[in-house]
C-alpha cells in the first residue's frame, strides 16, 4: 500500500490563481490523467487529492474548488486511460454529469459508477468533496462482464455495500499501511466485490459464486449458451432451454437471479459486438447495417435507438 497526496498549496506562492491553476492543471494531466477542469470564480482556486493504492485499486479524495471536469475524445486519446471509477459525493451540494447517454445527480453520500474510457461529465458547487475509488478495467470486467451496463446509475446513501464500502475503504486510508501481499490482495478483492454489490452489477463470477451444484452448473451452461449464439437472429430463450433440455421457466428464473434478463443480456452482447466492429479497422469498408445485421439486429431503426441510448452516440459516429 502507498499514499501519496497532491495539493495546490505545494505549487509556487508567486503564481497568481490563473498561473497556480495552470500549473496545477498541466501536472495533473502528466501524472494522474488527462482531464479538463474549470474552477469557481466566486472563491480562490484551492485543489487538494489524496490517494492511496491497494494492489491494483487507488483510493482516493478530491476537495478543493474545482467545479468541472469534462473528459473528451481528445484526452481520451491522449492517455488511453480505461479505469472505472467510483465516484461518491462527500460534499453537502448535488454532482451532476454525464455519460453513455445517460445523466446522473448524487447528493451527499450518494455515488455513480463512470469510465475513463467514455467522454464524461462532471458540474458540482463553488466548493466540493469527492471520494474516488479508482479499478483497472480488467480487474473490474473480469469480476463483472456487464459492469458497463451500470455506468452513470445514482446509487442512493441508503445501499448498504456503499455503506460497507466507505467505511472499509476510510479503514483502509486512515489505518497502517499493509505490507503481506495477500493482505493487500485480499482488501483490493473485498473493494472490488463490494463495488459489485452497490452497483447492482452480477457478472458470472458472482452469480456462480452465490449458487451450488446442479443449478450452478446449469447457469453456466446457459450463459456459455448464450454467450455462443447472441448473434443468431433466433435465439430465444426456448431454444437455449430446448438445447440444454430445460423449460424455459427453468432459464428465466436462471438468468432472474443474475439480474439481467435474457433478452437484456442478448442485446447488450450484440451492442457491444457492433461497437468493437465499428472500431475495427478490418470492418472499416463494411456499411452500419451489415454489421449490425452480422450481429445479431434485423430491424436497423430498433438497433440505431438502443445503440444511441446504450453508447450515447451514433453507430456512424463510433467509427
Amino acid at each position: 500500500m502507498q499514499k501519496t497526496a497532491f495539493s495546490s498549496k505545494d505549487l509556487p506562492t508567486h503564481l497568481g490563481e490563473k498561473a497556480k491553476f495552470d500549473l496545477w492543471q498541466d501536472i495533473h494531466v502528466a501524472e494522474i490523467w488527462s482531464v479538463e477542469y474549470a474552477v469557481s470564480d466566486k472563491l480562490p482556486f484551492e485543489a487538494v487529492i489524496e490517494a492511496t493504492s491497494i494492489g491494483p485499486v487507488v483510493v482516493g479524495q478530491m476537495a478543493g474548488t474545482i467545479r468541472q471536469a469534462t473528459r473528451k475524445e481528445r484526452n481520451i486519446a491522449d492517455d488511453s486511460n480505461d479505469s472505472y471509477l467510483l465516484l461518491i459525493n462527500k460534499a453537502g451540494t448535488e454532482l451532476t454529469g454525464g455519460q453513455v447517454g445517460r445523466d446522473y445527480a448524487v447528493g451527499r453520500g450518494e455515488a455513480a459508477l463512470v469510465t475513463a474510457s467514455e467522454p464524461l461529465k462532471m458540474l458540482g458547487a463553488d466548493e466540493n468533496v469527492w471520494m474516488n475509488v479508482v479499478i483497472p478495467r480488467e480487474v473490474l470486467t473480469q469480476a463483472f462482464p456487464h459492469i458497463d451496463s451500470r455506468l452513470a446509475l445514482k446509487i442512493g446513501d441508503d445501499n448498504e455495500a456503499l455503506a460497507l464500502l466507505k467505511r472499509y475503504c476510510h479503514l483502509l486510508e486512515t489505518g497502517s499501511a499493509f505490507v503481506d501481499p495477500g493482505l493487500i490482495a485480499h482488501a483490493a478483492t473485498t473493494i472490488v466485490d463490494l463495488i459489485g454489490l452497490a452497483t447492482g452489477a452480477k457478472g458470472d463470477t458472482a452469480e456462480l459464486a452465490g449458487m451450488r451444484g446442479l443449478r450452478a452448473a446449469r447457469l453456466q451452461a446457459v450463459l456459455g449458451n448464450i454467450a455462443d449464439n447472441y448473434a443468431n437472429h433466433g435465439i430465444s430463450a426456448q431454444g437455449v432451454a430446448r438445447e440444454l433440455k430445460l423449460s424455459a421457466r427453468y432459464v428465466h428464473d436462471l438468468l432472474q437471479e443474475t439480474g439481467i434478463s435474457f433478452s437484456e443480456r442478448v442485446l447488450e452482447l450484440r451492442l457491444q459486438k457492433t461497437y468493437r466492429m465499428l472500431q475495427d479497422r478490418h470492418s472499416s469498408a463494411m456499411r452500419v447495417s451489415e454489421i449490425a445485421m452480422i450481429c445479431g439486429f434485423n430491424d436497423i431503426a430498433y438497433f440505431n435507438r438502443c445503440f444511441r441510448r446504450r453508447f450515447g452516440c451514433t453507430p456512424s459516429s463510433a467509427r
